[in-house]
């Protein structure tokens, strides 16, 4: 999924009173793509090493990351583990594969199936639809839609060994595993003693300790309307943020807009151009809620995350072109700043 958020960030030397004041920090930002997508980390070290090295290895650690979620590298992990779908293996995978299957199942269940990891025979009939400027055909569509659904997928705890009980079945963990890897790279910074520190990948935002001598991270959430500057700006820190929407990522057919967000049940993208901001303790959640939610809308969206513990959202939808805003009880809680012209990142 990529999003749209923002992240604005104050400059500071560091706490002056009791306790005791920690070595004054510098600002330092490198960007990269990774994942087919840019990745940026923001942090504050005592020095340009400890800072280089810690973003190295947080880069490192996600490099490693895409070697197991990726479906379009047919080396990795996932892919072949989808090359043995049918045939009757239980196959022992990695930690981290089984870690994300294990939360993927977990989502899927709670939000009956509108979220979910074996969507990948769909996605691959939308991605050619979106370069051809055509509908999937439908007897294919139907085809793929039979090897679609989270309890075709067998997980054994004790073995830590998965199966895919349908020939031809194809994992796609475009809704979760970026949120995953900015929970890895935060989590490699904090070994390094690095607390300070933003990982944003586009739509996905890792937050830990708020930047010296600021209240949190500004995070501004984008409008519906791309050539708008965004209308709500949060003050965030030790949490995760992640926008799921079609206002970048869309296809227009026949006159009808479809996102890229698909859903899993029908096979058909989203027609309502909507856009969900979650707010959660960790990135793999808000990633995967993100993508539920837009595709469950926003009553039974917002039901699902009433019930998660110490989760946000807002859900932005102009299905006939005027823009809808559903928030969360927990929304109303965040701290929201007004001001809209220093942040940092904006498009021109």
């Amino acid at each position: 999924m990529i999003g749209g958020l923002t992240i604005l960030w104050m400059l500071g030397a560091g706490f002056p009173t009791a306790p005791p004041r920690e070595p004054e920090l510098k600002r330092f930002q490198f960007d990269r793509v990774e994942m087919a997508v840019p990745f940026q980390l923001v942090l504050y070290a005592p020095d340009s090493a400890t800072a280089n090295e810690s973003a190295e290895a947080a880069f490192a650690r996600i490099r490693q990351l895409n070697g197991i979620f990726s479906d379009y590298d047919p080396e990795s992990e996932t892919r072949r583990l989808c090359d043995t779908a049918g045939e009757g293996k239980s196959v022992p995978v990695s930690a981290e594969l089984w870690d994300v299957l294990r939360r993927a199942r977990e989502i899927s269940s709670r939000s009956g199936g509108a979220f979910d990891v074996t969507v990948g025979p769909i996605v691959l009939l939308w991605r050619r639809a979106r370069r051809q400027r055509e509908l999937p055909d439908p007897a294919k569509l139907a085809q793929a839609r039979q090897l679609v659904g989270y309890e075709l997928v067998r997980l054994d705890p004790q073995r830590r060994a998965v199966e895919l009980t349908k020939r031809g079945m194809r994992l796609d963990f475009g809704g979760i595993a970026k949120g995953y890897a900015v929970d890895q790279a935060m989590a490699v910074l904090r070994q390094r003693g690095v607390t300070r520190a933003m990982v944003h990948a586009g739509g996905d935002i890792g937050l830990g300790e708020p930047p010296p001598d600021a209240p949190g991270w500004r995070v501004a959430i984008p409008s519906l309307d791309i050539n708008r500057p965004p209308q709500t700006i949060l003050s965030l820190s030790r949490c995760a943020v992640a926008t799921s929407g079609d206002t970048w990522q869309f296809v227009v057919i026949d006159g009808r807009r479809y996102s890229h967000v698909v859903d899993p049940r029908t096979g058909i993208g989203l027609t309502d151009h909507c856009q969900v901001t979650v707010v959660v303790p960790g990135g793999a959640s808000a990633d995967g809620l993100a993508t539920a939610v837009s595709v469950l809308g926003p009553e039974k969206g917002l039901r699902l995350i009433e019930e998660t513990p110490r989760a946000a959202a807002m859900v932005l939808r102009a299905p006939q072109g005027k823009t809808e805003v559903f928030q969360s009880s927990r929304w109303k809680e965040l701290r929201v700043v007004s001001a809209r012209d220093d942040w940092v990142g904006k498009r021109d």
